[in-house]
């Protein structure tokens, strides 16, 4: 493994990026960053980002255009069928690591940090069994990848998309013990008040909430989910194309580039203004070493 000439790394991560209101914040919040606020690592939950299911490839280069290095998912991330056309060139995209062996594309991977000559981030996607679906277990994935990452890399980076508080807690526990750096959680859409450094070393939030439209359900127009939970109707929910209000969820980590320990965790919860927001086409990478 070779030594990194940076001591340490700023990781930031967005929770679920729900549809265009999504897309739009979290282009806003990147643009809106100083140059001496910019991170080394931008990592993001992207399986809701078109339409509110699935992703696109047009929104895929969206992201990376916007300075995004690494896209994680969940179970929504085939909602589209076309991703499995495009998957051969979506080389920063990850599927949760426990799915069955015969679903396409990759769930754990090695990437070289731009600008810091030497250091390596191990990013792992991983997806919950409770109240979740019939997946492997991601107890044994974790266990089988992140020794083969430490010989590459002290930073390992876990997104575990689950439903309960209580296996991404059990997950964090577990995960700091085999040497893993950061691990946040996903799919709630509610970002969690309880970061923290567990067992001295990882970087840990059960859930990083998410990007969108603030005035919503989870990302979602209201509307249909009254007649679904109220009135037992049959609706199809849709992502409002416009919001007076955007709202950021993300979570920032201070990670020793030399041991993978962390020794800094910050939610960010921030809300955007229309006024605010910038065109899509007004993005561009926040370095062009990415």
């Amino acid at each position: 493994m070779q030594a990194s000439n940076k001591d340490n790394l700023d990781i930031l991560f967005f929770g679920d990026i729900v549809g265009r209101p999504g897309r739009m914040a979290v282009n806003a919040y990147l643009r809106q960053l100083g140059e001496l606020e910019c991170p080394d690592v931008v990592i993001a939950n992207v399986e809701n980002a078109t339409h509110g299911f699935g992703l696109s490839r047009k929104h895929y280069d969206e992201f990376r255009a916007m300075g995004i290095d690494v896209l994680t998912s969940g179970n929504h991330i085939f909602d589209r069928k076309e991703l499995y056309d495009d998957l051969e060139d979506m080389d920063r995209l990850l599927r949760p690591h426990n799915f069955p062996s015969t679903v396409p594309g990759i769930g754990a991977k090695v990437f070289e940090v731009p600008g810091a000559k030497g250091a390596k981030i191990g990013v792992i996607n991983l997806i919950g069994q409770v109240f979740m679906g019939n997946y492997n277990s991601p107890w044994e994935s974790i266990d089988a990848i992140v020794p083969e990452m430490l010989h590459e890399t002290p930073v390992i980076f876990v997104d575990l998309h689950a439903e309960t508080t209580a296996e991404k807690n059990c997950m964090g526990f577990y995960a700091a013990g085999l040497g893993v750096s950061a691990l946040v959680g996903t799919h709630t859409h509610v970002q969690t008040d309880d970061g923290r450094i567990l067992k001295g070393r990882m970087g840990y939030l059960t859930d990083a909430g998410f990007n969108g439209a603030y005035d919503s359900i989870i990302g979602m127009s209201p509307e249909p989910s009254l007649l679904r939970l109220k009135y037992h109707q049959q609706a199809r929910l849709e992502v409002p194309e416009e919001a007076a209000v955007y709202q950021v969820n993300a979570v920032r980590f201070t990670v020793s580039a030399k041991t993978g320990v962390c020794t800094r965790v910050e939610r960010i919860n921030r809300l955007i203004p229309e006024a605010s927001i910038l065109p899509m086409t007004l993005a561009t990478p926040l370095s062009s070493s990415k």
